[in-house]
């Protein structure tokens, strides 16, 4: 069966053993494993698991709010303002509305075009692509993905535990020397997050500045303003493949040695994040023939400038 799926035993033995249905008043021989009862049991639990079911005093707040008016928009949004520690998004509360508990209530009476089933996502409106197709990473010259070229970068979010509310850290990595700079932001919202970047990078030399690449998330929407500003290139990985930006991801593992998920961000200042940059830019790195990335990056910067 392992082979034929192509899973791991141990997976199959676990499927089976976690989804076996017997009954007691039924002889033996009619228990065993079925599709269709392993996928009634798989629904059950996830739908315990479910965050407005297991906390009910944080489903009684959100459903308060749906009566009073709030839309779910309005209710998550508006708990991430307050730093709720405990919060959650729009589509959960949207979830539960139509879930089999939310419809019992008749939630769905609260929103506000009184839609007793929920519209299938096929006929929604389309968004348009926040991302162009030129800017993929599949068009970015060999000379950027060999590292032979000087001045292009990675760029990436750091995340914390949501209760420190939304503060977070942009990391841009140079391919060539890994030379790393952090930058604290209060939010994830894409301009004040483009704007520390531009503040970030404005000051180097064009040849030090081609090219950045970042992932597809939301903080990073306002590239075109970015690529406006510094005047160079902007790449982006495929969807859901940040190891295409692998130079960034590998600094990210090696800054949570000081800023783990758990600290509290919001307690670190300008000063320690600059400090924390200044150890791993004057670490020795093999990769580097065991010289730092300051040494490696001054000796670019010398070359492009001479």
């Amino acid at each position: 069966m392992a082979r034929v799926l192509k899973r791991h035993k141990s997976s199959i033995f676990r499927e089976i053993k976690r989804n076996f249905w017997a009954d007691d008043s039924l002889p033996r021989k009619y228990a065993g494993y079925f599709g269709s009862v392993a996928h009634l049991y798989a629904q059950k639990r996830r739908s315990v698991q479910r965050k407005l079911i297991r906390h009910p005093d944080l489903c009684r707040r959100v459903v308060a709010r749906l009566k009073n008016g709030w839309t779910p928009e309005q209710i998550g949004n508006r708990m991430i303002y307050e730093g709720a520690k405990l919060r959650v998004c729009e589509e959960t509360i949207y979830r539960y509305i139509y879930s089999k508990e939310g419809m019992a209530q008749e939630l769905w009476w609260y929103l506000r075009e009184h839609r007793k089933s929920r519209r299938s996502r096929r006929a929604r409106k389309r968004r348009a692509p926040k991302f162009d197709r030129d800017v993929s990473i599949l068009f970015r010259p060999d000379d950027v993905a060999h590292r032979r070229q000087f001045g292009h970068w990675e760029g990436d979010l750091v995340l914390f535990k949501q209760r420190f509310g939304q503060t977070n850290i942009t990391s841009l990595v140079a391919r060539i020397s890994r030379f790393t700079v952090l930058l604290k932001n209060l939010n994830k919202r894409t301009k004040p997050v483009m704007g520390k970047i531009m503040n970030a990078v404005r000051d180097l030399p064009h040849l030090a500045r081609r090219s950045i690449t970042f992932d597809r998330g939301t903080e990073f929407v306002s590239w075109p303003h970015l690529q406006a500003e510094i005047g160079r290139q902007t790449w982006f990985c495929d969807p859901s493949s940040p190891w295409q930006k692998g130079t960034v991801e590998n600094t990210n593992r090696r800054v949570r040695r000081w800023l783990p998920r758990k600290r509290d961000i919001t307690a670190v200042s300008d000063h320690e994040l600059k400090m924390i940059c200044d150890r791993l830019n004057n670490t020795p790195r093999k990769c580097l023939g065991w010289k730092t990335s300051a040494e490696v990056f001054r000796e670019k910067m010398m070359e492009e400038v001479g």
